[in-house]
Formats: structure tokens, sequence, C-alpha cells
């Protein structure tokens, strides 16, 4: 694992990249930074944009639980469901070891696994995958084939991903967003977006039917390619799932801190 530095900053490049997000969905969403917790709730179908996160460095076990209840309370205050991001890196080392029963405590349950990771790693190689063809998201269509096929690969109802994404103005202006064609049809998706100084890369999702064949990386080297060339940055970062994760190191990011993210039991 990296040190602490990139674990702060995978962190903060979460809290900047989610608030423009969210934003962008309903411009009267739920943003907040308060002591120890960075809300961004937009309260709709897709739930990866509606995000409570841990933001102390090194917090104690009692004020790790303090934190837990005040995200529990707030996620219970909204309409529909969402994530409570939990970077292991930044929690004393009791405060860890509890985690899971102080989670419990506040009616929190584990969902899934995730890992922060970051690279200087541009500008890098105009990608080539001779089954694909790339189209930048420019357009409504697009963007609810980028929303479906992350909706597929997640496993959520097609409207949840729709209901975040479609209608996106910041998708289809400001993100190097990248939809990977075989023989004209969407199969994997890609994004990145520059974010004080790097480029973070955003939903990355492979159809279900496809996976396996390289496709996920080169729309991400793709986007990351644009993207380095559109802002001239070095640096990247990114949050993968267990299952994505092994594909990023190829391409030169280093993990950073595990992340645990939590949901409401009931």
């Amino acid at each position: 694992m990296a040190d602490l530095v990139d674990s702060i900053e995978s962190v903060e490049q979460l809290a900047v990249v989610w608030r423009a997000m969210v934003l962008d969905r309903d411009p009267d969403a739920d943003v907040r930074d308060l002591p120890g917790l960075a809300v961004r709730w937009a309260d709709c179908r897709f739930p990866f944009w509606n995000c409570v996160t841990l933001t102390d460095v090194g917090a104690d076990a009692e004020v790790v639980g303090q934190r837990l209840g005040q995200a529990a309370e707030i996620m219970r205050a909204k309409e529909r469901p969402g994530f409570l991001w939990v970077f292991e890196d930044l929690l004393g080392e009791e405060a860890l070891a509890g985690l899971a029963a102080a989670a419990g405590r506040v009616g929190l349950a584990y969902a899934f696994p995730g890992v922060g990771m970051a690279g200087n790693l541009l500008p890098l190689p105009e990608p080539v995958h001779p089954d694909l063809t790339f189209v930048r998201v420019s357009t409504r269509e697009h963007l609810r084939a980028y929303a479906d096929l992350n909706s597929r690969a997640y496993g959520f109802p097609l409207e949840d991903g729709r209901d975040g994404l479609i209608g996106s103005t910041l998708w289809k202006e400001r993100v190097y967003a990248y939809l990977g064609m075989r023989d004209g049809v969407p199969v994997t998706c890609a994004g990145s977006v520059e974010a004080e100084g790097r480029l973070f890369v955003a939903l990355v999702a492979t159809d279900p039917a496809w996976e396996r064949r390289g496709y996920g990386e080169a729309v991400t080297r793709k986007a990351l390619c644009e993207g380095g060339r559109a802002t001239g940055l070095s640096r990247a970062t990114l949050h993968a799932t267990a299952a994505g994760s092994p594909v990023y190191p190829r391409i030169g990011f280093t993990p950073n801190s595990p992340v645990r993210f939590y949901g409401l039991t009931g």
C-alpha cells in the first residue's frame, strides 16, 4: 500500500469530484462538509450519487463511532438509498479493528469492498483494441447507453442508472467520457474528469456479456489519453471495485487505501 499521503489524496478527490457530479444531477442536492463527514447526496435513484464519506485522519474508535452514527442518521433522513464510504487507511488501528461492530450498532451493514488508486502515468499512447471503436459521449442517446452499461455491470435496474446520468450537462461537456463500440453496439465505457490538478476516472463499466476481453482497460486508456491530451495533466486517481481492480495496475495505477462501502440495514 502507498503511504498516507496517497490515501488522503484519494478521499479528497472523491469529495471534489462527487460534489460536481451530485450538483450536476441536482443543483439543490445535499452537499455539505461537516466535521469528519463529507455529504454528497442527490437523493436520486442512482445509488452512487448518494454518498457520505468519513474524512477524519487517524480518528480513534470513539470518534469513528460518533461519525458512523451521524452518517446513519443522515442516510435515514433521505428518500433514496446510498452508501457510506470508509477509507480504511484513514482510521486509527483500534477504530479499524472495531469498525464492523461499530457500524452494526448504528444500523449500517457492509455492502462491498473497493480500493483507491493513483499514478503518475500520463500521457498514455493512443489506445487500440481490434474489436472496438471509441465514441465520445455527446448526446442524450450516448448518456443512456453509458447509464445502461453501468446499471448492467453493477446490477442496478436500468432506470436507476438513467436517473443519474440522462440529462447531464457535465458528462457531455466536461467529462472525457467514451463508449467502446463493438459492431456499432456499446459494450464498455469510461470517463475521466479534471479535479484539482489530476484526472479522476469514474464509472468504468463493461456489459457482463462482454467481460474478460480487455474492453474495460481499452476504454479507460481512451478516457485517460483524451483527458490528458486536453488538460496536460500527468497524475490520475480512481476508486475501483474488487472486480475492476485488477485492470488498473496494468495501466499504471498503484493501490492506496482499501475502501469499505456500507448501506443501511433497513
